[in-house]
């Protein structure tokens, strides 16, 4: 039995769907790795910063202490948040004169 023209145009549009299916599964894949980069990307320099940052690290830990998961906060659970490391002082004696 012979296909006929209808069966084969809903052969090719069956087809055709299924190629752009993937395509937008591709996409929606790579755009989930991109902006899991980023995250990873922003949340190592926002550590860094806080090393540095007294504002950052007082941020980074309001952030930590207000999750709104149970799931996210348990990952926290025994992190402890960066902190400034203190900034050498110059001075040679401790009365703050120079």
């Amino acid at each position: 039995m012979a296909e006929t023209e209808l069966e084969r145009a809903e052969k090719r549009y069956a087809q055709a769907k299924a190629r752009l299916q993937g395509l937008k599964n591709r996409e929606a894949t790579r755009q989930r790795k991109l902006d899991t980069r980023r995250k990873v990307i922003l949340g190592g320099a926002l550590l860094d910063l806080a090393e540095r940052d007294s504002g950052a690290a007082a941020m980074l830990d309001r952030l930590v202490r207000n999750l709104a998961r149970e799931q996210d906060r348990k990952a926290f659970a025994d992190w402890t948040a960066p902190s400034p490391a203190p900034i050498a002082n110059d001075a040679t004696d401790d009365d703050g004169a120079s």
